[in-house]
């Protein structure tokens, strides 16, 4: 019994032995803790520096009672030292508590020395790895196009398979709860674009012309661009977010594997929601940015209902709403391709979902942006 005392309470030892040539044993035993004296790697650096053929270093560890975090101190330190001279240590002969701190150290070094490595890119080099990235990105959005492309084919010829279920309720959330916000935002455009012409107007006795400018405005532009943004923020995140959970989750691969089309049964009635939508939110939105310019047009310019209500009409035909349309019906698209697309090629951690989503976002908006330029380019090489 005392000699198993001795052994618990012995202080902290290290000797070295050769069993072959290359090779180096060093025996840990007693109490490695910190508030001991522990030997210094010296020691081991001095006899590694007295027999320069060793290549190998393996360990003893039998006597060796208690240990914490001045072990590991220590054999951070040696690893170093031998990793400079290419000395292979062996850990077989260490605690296994020891060996799995040892490998956890390692393995956060390993990411440190990657995020040094990173900051240390050069300029030029971000540059270029930002280029093929856009290039690969372009790449796959082509292909997600045409998987998209198929999709509807098989649709149209009726072998698509998605629950109609889901369609109606996808409906339902890009339609019906999507108009107060798309009331609000119109009401509140329709009345600046009212106040800031009448103010122009006003100072030629034209106030009855901002009827025409509100209407023109709505119909042609303002109201598909506008209702197209809130619905990138509203509903093409919401795709994102979406199908980026569920390629965390692995509900996609679990699709795959079942031999269920994931661009069918996720994608296809998102894109068929929103198209069918988008158009139907960009009229409600005209209307309510007329209202809200015919607030300030009766209210400011002392204008009657019935003039404000004849110069609307006089203003306005079935060419200008159709513009508007169409202007939705493709930002209807886009907004749901980038939407779809950047939740499908989602990392699988919860901020790849968060940057998906804001990619999606900024994705949208940008080709809205474009596609409108294109359509205004369009209308008046045509003489629309």
């Amino acid at each position: 019994m005392d000699a198993v005392k001795e052994r618990e309470f012995a202080p902290c030892e290290m000797g070295f032995s050769r069993p072959d040539g290359e090779t180096l044993l060093v025996r840990l035993a007693g109490r490695w803790e910190l508030r001991n004296e522990l030997p210094s790697v010296e020691g081991v650096q001095k006899e590694l520096d007295s027999e320069p053929g060793v290549r190998r270093i393996i360990f003893d560890t039998s006597e060796l009672t208690k240990w914490d975090s001045g072990l590991l101190t220590f054999l951070m330190k040696l690893f170093e030292r031998c990793d400079q001279r290419s000395i292979v240590i062996e850990r077989n002969g260490l605690p296994k508590g020891v060996q799995r701190l040892l490998s956890l150290a390692a393995a956060v070094s390993e990411k440190k020395d990657a995020h040094q490595e990173v900051k240390r890119e050069s300029v030029f080099s971000r540059i270029g790895s930002h280029a093929l990235g856009a290039g690969e990105s372009a790449v796959d959005l082509l292909a997600f196009i045409g998987e998209v492309s198929v999709a509807f084919v098989k649709m149209f010829v009726g072998k698509a398979r998605f629950r109609r279920s889901d369609l109606a309720l996808i409906i339902q959330d890009c339609g019906a709860q999507a108009l107060p916000i798309v009331a609000l935002i119109s009401f509140l455009v329709g009345l600046i674009l009212a106040f800031m012409g009448a103010i122009q107007l006003k100072m030629f006795g034209a106030q009855i012309y901002v009827a025409d400018m509100v209407g023109i405005a709505m119909t042609r532009e303002m109201g598909a661009m506008m209702t197209g943004i809130i619905m990138a923020g509203r509903t093409g995140a919401a795709f994102a977010a979406q199908l980026g959970t569920m390629q965390v989750n692995e509900e996609i691969d679990a699709l795959t594997t079942m031999a269920i089309s994931p661009m069918e049964f996720l994608v296809l009635p998102r894109m068929l929601a929103l198209i069918l939508m988008m158009p139907l939110l960009t009229l409600y939105a005209d209307l309510v940015g007329i209202l809200g310019g015919a607030v300030v047009g009766i209210g400011m310019l002392n204008l009657s209902v019935i003039q404000y209500y004849h110069e609307t009409l006089r203003a306005l035909s079935l060419t200008q709403v159709s513009v508007g349309v169409i202007h939705s019906i493709v930002f209807g698209i886009l907004i749901a391709i980038s939407g779809c697309f950047q939740g499908m090629r989602c990392g699988r951690s919860a901020s790849a979902v968060g940057k998906a989503t804001t990619s999606a976002v900024v994705m949208s908006i940008i080709l809205i942006i474009v596609m409108d330029g294109i359509f205004a380019v369009m209308s008046n090489a045509i003489g629309i």
